[in-house]
């Protein structure tokens, strides 16, 4: 198990941590039923946070953040904090909590995505860990919440009876999410974005070969280069940019240079 605590990626915590070390903390989370905040963040998700200091002082603030992508774990090693065996990416890091679950008797919960989406991930939950026991589903508004509809999640899945959520709601909005919720919740919300999606059999996985090359962006690219085209051929530039200038020293990326946000946008 490798816990080497937070690291500074441009301003970024992201713990250097291994899956086991990963599983673990939110495991116990849930047994002790405790508020946690979690997520995977690849290049894109850094970057949400490096360009809006709300959202920065937001995801600085969560109990665990783990470089889903290659990049990210690069990024550690190139500037001299840690040197990671691969990275935590959050469709297996779903998989593992799931199956941990399943063995220790923990009820999840599945907040996000479209009603077709959750049926078929349940569906597939259901088929990997036949005594892992889903607690209830709340597909997405895809849009931003009312109070009200903010109490009503809480109701719901505190009523659940569920340990733990897994968010998808898509970067950047299931990070805002838990970090709003979490202390209404008291139970761990992980952010897993995509692996709603690639668990359920709506978009596919990228090749192993191309995620160990840190080449995921361009199969998913290829594939939605309509929606996805902003996001790497404009932020994975302006990302290797500034990582460029950390590692070199040239600029200091403080993470506690931040703003506070001061309202409840949280999406449902």
């Amino acid at each position: 198990m490798i816990n080497q605590g937070k690291k500074n990626v441009l301003g970024i915590r992201v713990d250097a941590v291994d899956y086991e070390a990963a599983e673990e903390s939110i495991i116990r989370a849930a047994h002790e039923e405790r508020p946690f905040a979690a997520s995977a963040l690849a290049v894109h998700g850094i970057m949400t946070g490096v360009l809006d200091p709300e959202h920065k002082y937001r995801l600085n603030r969560f109990d665990l953040i783990t470089p889903d992508g290659q990049p990210v774990r690069w990024a550690m090693a190139l500037t001299g904090q840690a040197k990671l065996p691969d990275r935590v990416y959050g469709p297996f890091l779903t998989l593992r909590v799931c199956a941990r679950a399943e063995r220790e008797g923990l009820s999840v919960f599945l907040f996000g995505a479209t009603p077709s989406t959750l049926g078929k991930l349940e569906a597939e939950l259901k088929k990997r860990y036949p005594a892992l026991r889903v607690a209830g589903t709340r597909p997405s508004r895809f849009r931003k919440a009312t109070f009200k509809e903010r109490a009503s999640d809480v109701e719901a899945i505190r009523a659940s009876g569920a340990h733990l959520v897994l968010v998808g709601l898509g970067c950047p909005r299931q990070e805002i999410w838990a970090y709003e919720m979490r202390e209404d919740m008291g139970r761990p919300l992980l952010a897993v974005g995509a692996a709603f999606d690639f668990l359920a059999g709506s978009l596919a996985m990228a090749p192993a070969w191309m995620q160990a090359r840190g080449l995921e962006w361009l199969y998913r690219l290829t594939r939605e280069p309509g929606r996805l085209w902003r996001r790497y051929l404009i932020l994975n530039p302006h990302y290797c940019w500034l990582l460029l200038q950390q590692t070199l020293k040239i600029r200091r990326f403080d993470p506690d240079k931040a703003a506070a946000p001061t309202e409840r946008v949280s999406y449902g």
